[in-house]
């Protein structure tokens, strides 16, 4: 007999374990609360010029490459086209007034490193040694079938990214350029497990892409892909509880009243907003006060820039800005941005528009927190130009002459994730990894309703490919671990 699964909320997560399942006989049905699918993955278009939200770049996307072999197993390498970043500085960070290149490849990234700091080459060859064989201590990563014990990905997660770095160089300003693309993860000196930093770094240094139109094409993609599978994907379809009986979920209930049984339950949605759905003894006191206290990356800020025609030559590369001489700390707000170009359409060599994007704690936008989107009142609208002209004067000193090129700028704040992903206080990138705290901050995928399991980006790890990998472990709790993995080995 046919397995009913409903998957709350059409994220990456999501999508993927629906995509997963339905490949696997499950008969699927993704419910997104919102009228576009994709989280972190939706766009919008202002005057034919679309902005990414979330997803800005993505790596390892050569062929054989970890995200290339997920991607193929996935249906998505025909239909997401990638254009490749600039090998030679596919980041470039800006540190208190020198900017230091990251080069594809592990031999061209300790060269570029190591002409600023020639005394340190060895050191930067240790760094980048150590970074690929944690990143691969990951059988996910890897995909090699028996990963060594004392390679398990578990020894770094207790490890702070910050003392590892610290511990490869005693040179500081070398320290801050290795971590100088720790927005990434949201990274904390020293909370941030080195894992987190290890995986994206090795990720990005292997190969790296910009999305050709948009990320909303890996949700389209996915959606089309569980439709022909013979799955659902509904729209404007909010979950307002889940419900169980004695031992275990039993069905859905929507906004509109319909009610829709199910076998099993996948949520993508914050794991404080799942337990908020849930009113049942099932989900114990203790378990429901922890998930709902547990803290939060940071959220940002973002402005999104319409450039004139053919006036800003195309920047393939994402930059990285500090003023001052450390990125853990900064003493203005302004003085740290990352700014990155969307993807042109077209072969002119001038970009249609840019994100500039600089963290932003929820505690700055609380007082709007009960408006609603368009009726948030002129103090929130001079509050938010009054952050945008900041930080534009801030990019005018480091790319002199965009100013007078931007026809028109939108801007959106951490309100606006919360309203568009539904993350708890637009968080960046859900739940705070702490390695100082690593049993209390880590949300496992299965609760203590056996039939109901968690995924997206506050459960593993986060990013692209943190939540791929996330998606397969869950749903590898229905269909065997074993059985996933070795059906995503035998797909390439």
């Amino acid at each position: 007999m046919e397995k009913h699964v409903i998957i709350i909320g059409s994220g990456l997560g999501g999508l993927t374990c629906g995509y997963i399942l339905a490949k696997n006989g499950f008969k699927v049905t993704v419910l997104e609360k919102n009228s576009q699918i994709g989280g972190c993955l939706q766009t919008f278009t202002r005057k034919g010029v679309k902005f990414d939200t979330g997803m800005h770049y993505i790596g390892s996307m050569e062929k054989g490459q970890t995200l290339y072999n997920y991607f193929k197993y996935l249906s998505l390498l025909e239909d997401v086209k990638l254009s490749a970043l600039d090998e030679n500085s596919y980041d470039i960070i800006s540190l208190d007034g020198t900017r230091y290149n990251y080069s594809i490849g592990a031999t061209s990234f300790v060269e570029q490193l190591a002409s600023h700091f020639p005394t340190e080459k060895q050191n930067l060859k240790n760094y980048r040694q150590q970074i690929k064989q944690i990143a691969e201590s990951s059988p996910f990563y890897s995909f090699r079938a028996h990963t060594p014990r004392h390679l398990s990905p578990f020894l770094y997660l207790e490890q702070r990214a910050g003392d590892f770095i610290a511990s490869m160089t005693s040179n500081t300003v070398l320290q801050n350029v290795l971590a100088g693309n720790s927005p990434l993860y949201a990274g904390v000196k020293h909370q941030t497990p080195l894992y987190i930093h290890a995986l994206i770094n090795d990720f990005f240094n292997n190969s790296a892409f910009r999305i050709v139109g948009g990320s909303d094409s890996i949700a389209v993609s996915l959606a089309n892909s569980i439709r022909k599978m013979g799955g659902q994907v509904r729209t404007q379809a909010k979950v307002t509880k889940i419900n169980c009986n004695d031992y275990d979920a039993v069905s859905v209930s929507l906004e509109n009243g319909e009610i829709i049984p199910a076998d099993s339950f996948i949520s993508d949605i914050h794991p404080a907003k799942t337990v908020e759905l849930i009113d049942s003894h099932l989900i114990r006191k203790s378990y429901r006060d922890r998930i709902l206290n547990l803290e939060n990356t940071i959220s940002n800020f973002t402005v999104y820039l319409r450039f004139k025609p053919n006036t800003v030559s195309y920047l393939n590369s994402n930059f990285f800005h500090y003023a001052g001489e450390s990125v853990w700390e900064t003493a203005k707000w302004g003085d740290q941005f990352l700014y990155m170009h969307l993807c042109p359409t077209h072969h002119s060599g001038f970009a249609e528009g840019a994100v500039l994007i600089a963290d932003m704690s929820f505690a700055e936008v609380a007082q709007w927190q009960c408006t609603t989107i368009g009726h948030r009142g002129e103090d929130y609208e001079q509050f938010k130009y009054r952050k945008a002209e900041q930080l534009l004067l801030q990019l005018e000193k480091q790319m002199p002459g965009t100013i007078p090129n931007i026809e028109r700028y939108y801007t959106s704040t951490p309100l606006t994730y919360l309203d568009y992903t539904g993350t708890e206080a637009g968080a960046n990138y859900g739940i705070l990894k702490d390695a100082c705290n690593l049993l209390q901050s880590t949300v496992s995928q299965s609760t203590k309703i056996p039939n109901l399991l968690l995924t997206g980006q506050s459960i593993n790890h986060h990013g692209i490919l943190g939540v791929i990998i996330t998606a397969f472990l869950t749903a590898g709790a229905l269909l065997g671990l074993d059985f996933v993995y070795e059906q995503l080995r035998d797909s390439f």
